[in-house]
């Protein structure tokens, strides 16, 4: 329809009568596109529990296409796609153990698949699908984004063929489109990919998977800021699938709500022998024993907590740290680019040396990032051929897949990187992993602290060892806290479900809302007024507000208020009392810098 001159897409919600108090325009034309009313349903959801319009939770979905067939071509298509539908697809073996585990899932409408790092997850799902598939319905495997490697998409490739199709932000616009026309002519039975998979147009779905359910990256930072998990559990209901979520180290809320279906041992048993060193810093020792590894014609893997390892600038003079001169966070440090970078609003400038606060020279950085960690072992250890694993190297989908296979055919021999390193790498040749700056993780101002540190360690020293045994090397002065866990992640589990209870999910509900204006005192007022509003509900806690930890980004001013509740109705009640364009509000954080 024509909008300033102009014509848009637009979505009709219901017919009404015309209206005489306004100017209306004609619908130009209408399109063989739509949204059904179980999409549309799940739309009003987001809108009203993520509180976003309902535009930006309709935006979300693909459309559906109505399909104009003469009844010939009607008949024709139902006989092929019929026999597409039940294509004779070859199951995988299945251990003792998988079988035990698949057979369980069959009895469970939603459930947690609770598997160890190489306990043979991947081959229960394909024949969840498999079943699914010749019942005549449609699958959905959700992954994290970083999880989206092609020896995954390989794997489904060998059971699915062209009947599978990858889904993630990657993706040429052209590659999303001819994808598109697959599930409108029936020809994909399986999509894989990253949250937004969960939002195709795909009929008859019989089965949503949520691989590595405790990842963070399932839960949108941005309007509507939806859950995918939670999405695809609440979808399942709706469109009566099966919701199988699977993890190696499930996230407490995950563990507490569903029913568990275990898998208690590896497919391939081998010994892994875990060993503690404190400090900060990669070590001679370290890298000497890297050496030692590849002198012997195995391969390894580095973990450094992030790509700079919140590597900065600052003066041992003031002790000030280089600034963002748009946000209150200090400027990375990428010194193979040349420049520092603020990770918040993107503003780039080249590497200072002088402190803007009192002219001292030079300025120094002492945390080491992957850029240092890998000049300092191509310094050790010349002719080692370090693959650097982080969102700075891995630009592309291109550049995985070549990274990758490097890897896979021993190219290269370590494996160096941030988080991208704890899922979707099955490597047989990894038998030492040097893992630093767990102490950073385990110290970050969250309640979750210990959980995220403890799952990080447990997937990171989940990518060695697979075939045959393997020395794990932890930096860290929290020996004692680590080792009681690392072997039993469900004893972890139950312990921190006695520190959750009745402060924290999955125990009580939170929501954060978020305020941010280019004038501070505009921004402290909103935040004082909404304050004023919330404290008419008795039974909301306001646990604090004021200024957010970093308290500009992008030149606004930025509070926050954190709120619990017991019951979420209540909660949902309030924050939609107050709710209006001056503020966002994120129900369920997962998120609180």
């Amino acid at each position: 329809m024509p909008v300033h001159s102009k014509i848009k897409k637009a979505v009709v919600l219901k017919e009404v009568e015309k209206p005489t108090t306004f100017k209306t325009s004609e619908i130009s034309e209408v399109l063989s596109t739509y949204y059904s009313e179980k999409q549309m349903e799940i739309a009003k959801f987001i809108a009203t529990y993520y509180f976003s319009s309902l535009g930006e939770a309709i935006a979300l979905f693909m459309p559906r296409r109505v399909r104009l067939l003469s009844h010939r071509q009607s008949q024709t298509s139902n006989v092929a796609d019929g026999a597409m539908a039940i294509a004779p697809y070859e199951l995988p073996t299945l251990s003792a153990d998988q079988q035990k585990a698949y057979n369980e899932l069959l009895k469970k409408d939603r459930a947690l698949l609770f598997g160890v790092t190489g306990s043979g997850k991947t081959e229960i799902f394909i024949s969840l699908m498999i079943k699914t598939i010749k019942e005549g319905k449609k699958c959905i495997f959700l992954m994290p984004e970083i999880s989206l490697t092609p020896q995954m998409e390989s794997r489904l490739k060998k059971y699915f063929g062209e009947r599978l199709a990858m889904w993630h932000s990657k993706l040429t616009k052209k590659k999303k489109e001819e994808i598109l026309e697959k599930i409108y002519e029936n020809k994909i039975d399986v999509i894989a990919g990253a949250r937004s998979a969960l939002f195709t147009p795909l009929k008859d779905i019989g089965l949503i998977i949520v691989d590595e359910e405790h990842d963070d990256s399932y839960k949108a930072m941005m309007k509507p800021r939806y859950h995918a998990r939670d999405m695809a559990v609440y979808m399942g209901a709706k469109l009566n699938a099966k919701v199988v979520l699977a993890s190696a180290t499930p996230s407490l809320s995950s563990y507490y709500k569903y029913d568990i279906v275990r898998l208690k041992k590896p497919f391939i048993e081998t010994q892994k022998n875990y060993y503690f060193v404190e400090g900060t810093q990669l070590t001679n020792t370290m890298v000497k024993k890297l050496e030692a590894n590849f002198r012997a014609g195995e391969q390894s893997l580095l973990f450094v907590p992030t790509r700079g390892n919140f590597k900065y600038l600052y003066c041992q003079k003031c002790g000030v740290t280089h600034l963002c001169p748009y946000c209150s966070v200090g400027m990375a440090l990428h010194r193979k680019a040349r420049h520092m970078k603020c990770h918040y609003c993107n503003y780039t400038e080249a590497i200072r040396t002088v402190c803007t606060n009192c002219g001292h020279e030079p300025l120094t950085s002492e945390r080491m990032g992957t850029q240092e960690v890998k000049e300092m072992i191509e310094h050790g250890i010349p002719d080692m051929v370090v693959e650097q694993f982080d969102r700075d190297s891995i630009t592309t989908a291109g550049k995985l897949k070549k990274a990758l296979k490097r890897f896979e055919t021993k190219e290269s021999h370590l494996l160096l990187g941030t988080q991208m390193l704890s899922k979707g790498h099955d490597y047989a040749n990894i038998t030492l992993s040097v893992i630093l700056g767990m102490d950073y993780m385990l110290s970050l101002g969250d309640y979750r602290a210990r959980e995220r540190a403890m799952s990080l360690l447990i997937q990171i020293a989940g990518r060695s060892g697979r075939a045959k045994s393997a020395d794990v090397i932890i930096q860290s002065a929290n020996k004692d806290f680590f080792n009681l866990y690392l072997n039993d992640y469900e004893a972890f589990l139950k312990d921190e479900m006695q520190f959750a209870e009745d402060m924290y999910p999955p125990f009580v509900s939170l929501a954060r809302i978020l305020i941010s204006h280019v004038k501070e005192e505009k921004a402290s007022k909103i935040t004082l007024d909404t304050v004023t509003k919330l404290k008419e509900f008795k039974d909301v806690e306001i646990v604090g507000h004021g200024k957010a930890p970093i308290e500009r980004i992008a030149n606004k001013f930025r509070f926050n208020i954190l709120l619990r509740c017991d019951k979420r109705s209540i909660l949902l009640k309030a924050l939609h009392a107050v709710n209006n364009p001056l503020i966002e509000i994120d129900m369920d954080p997962v998120e609180f810098s």
